[in-house]
């Protein structure tokens, strides 16, 4: 399957290498070095070295390698099915569950549950380990998830991902107050340079992040918010609302703090919107405040 990458002025003297490990069907630098060296990337009809320095507007084309077979173990572990048909199936995922197979995670995964679950029925362009997921949710945050069915229904998600037609909303509890009722951060996120496990606001390797938020309620120390995103970085909205001076409440990697009853970030996935991708309809889902995050809202005191 063939993907193409446009670089933008921005990306302009960047290692290929280095381009092509940020993109979402590769993240990595080892799976783009293999792509590299098996002559998968070419501009122009000729294959790229792995040092090769980019230029705006140069368009390259990545052959991705043929999925692989899925061979994750099917568990069957209950799920909260919110919507399913012949296409989708979108999941109220709960908190503490891993979306897919990963070091220190081979199972209990979402991924599991959804083999169990549709049988056969995933597609493949996620790969052995990640059937069907086309974008995901942190362990410690619950709420909706979609999976494709089938190939042309997972590219067509993906395509939306791509445009952002594909919408999703979550529900935060913050530290702090806002100022404003309402306000959009748009800052870069890439890898913390000072610490590869966390990402960061920074101009260095990154890429846009978009988030839009609302205030929701106010308490005296806290800042109930509901979030959109406009792109979908990893741990965007933990990011951006740490870079504001609001870090979530919960989050002990990017708050630098652990609150008194909380086991992570108070963050749950609360709507999502996309066109179906057979009938084209404007499908829209919501779903309640999981009891763990009611219980927290409830102890936050009076609302101001």
């Amino acid at each position: 399957m063939d993907t193409y990458i446009e670089v933008t002025a921005k990306e302009s003297g960047e290692r290929i290498d280095a381009l092509l490990a940020r993109q979402e069907a590769i993240s990595s630098r080892s799976a783009a070095a293999k792509l590299l060296e098996g002559g998968r990337v070419t501009v122009c009809g000729a294959a790229v070295r792995k040092n090769y320095r980019v230029s705006a507007g140069d368009t390259f084309t990545v052959a991705l390698p043929e999925p692989a077979p899925v061979e994750t173990e099917a568990q069957p572990i209950p799920l909260d099915v919110v919507y399913e048909d012949g296409d989708v199936i979108v999941v109220n995922k709960p908190r503490g569950m891993v979306v897919h197979p990963a070091p220190g995670h081979p199972d209990g995964t979402l991924v599991n549950a959804l083999l169990a679950h549709c049988g056969d029925s995933l597609s493949g362009v996620g790969g052995a380990l990640r059937p069907g997921i086309v974008h995901r949710i942190d362990k410690d945050t619950s709420g909706l998830i979609i999976a494709a069915k089938n190939d042309r229904a997972h590219e067509s998600l993906s395509a939306q991902l791509k445009d952002r037609s594909l919408s999703r909303v979550y529900d935060a509890v913050c530290h702090g107050s806002f100022r404003e009722d309402a306000g959009t951060v748009d800052a870069p996120i890439g890898r913390d340079p000072r610490n590869r496990q966390r990402m960061a606001v920074t101009e260095k390797n990154a890429r846009p992040a978009v988030t839009h938020w609302e205030v929701l309620a106010r308490y005296a120390r806290h800042t109930y918010i509901r979030c959109r995103l406009e792109t979908g970085r990893t741990h965007q909205i933990r990011v951006h609302m740490a870079h504001t001076g609001h870090p979530l409440l919960g989050d002990t990697v990017y708050g630098g703090r652990r609150d008194k009853g909380l086991e992570s970030q108070c963050l749950h996935a609360r709507g999502l919107k996309f066109v179906h991708p057979s009938t084209g309809e404007r499908i829209e889902l919501w779903t309640d405040l999981p009891g763990w995050f009611s219980e927290v809202l409830s102890k936050l005191g009076p609302e101001i």
